[in-house]
């Protein structure tokens, strides 16, 4: 028997909110039912990098190629997203999702570091779920 039974159909959300950076995507799946939580964490050989002078190098921690694929598969049953961070991270999952899955609608907003309870009060005002 298979151990990883699929989500029941009430706990299945079309909507979502994402906050980005380079470390982590915060995954808040959304209904009128509730909002259902996740994270997908990079793997990075390092969370800092500092840039010296006259040393070999741009002084930016080294992407993690299969960040955005693993984002966009928790993202797999979405059809509307909500793209939140603060830094370039937002736009590169904004460009992949439009490659991989042209048929989401995507909605791309600034921000800096909200907490969860934050990042969920503004989906729900996106997606009118008040």
């Amino acid at each position: 028997m298979n151990s990883s039974a699929p989500a029941q159909p009430s706990q299945i959300h079309n909507r979502a909110v994402v906050w980005i950076d380079h470390l982590a995507a915060k995954i808040f799946s959304m209904g009128i039912t509730g909002v259902t939580a996740s994270v997908v964490h990079a793997h990075l050989a390092s969370s800092h990098l500092h840039h010296k002078a006259n040393s070999i190098g741009s002084g930016h921690v080294q992407e993690d190629p299969a960040f955005l694929p693993q984002v966009a598969e928790a993202l797999e049953s979405c059809n509307e997203l909500l793209i939140l961070g603060p830094g370039l991270e937002k736009m590169a999952l904004l460009h992949y999702l439009q490659a991989v899955r042209p048929g989401m609608a995507l909605r791309l907003e600034a921000s800096g570091h909200p907490s969860d309870a934050e990042i969920i009060a503004v989906g729900r005002k996106h997606f009118r779920l008040d």
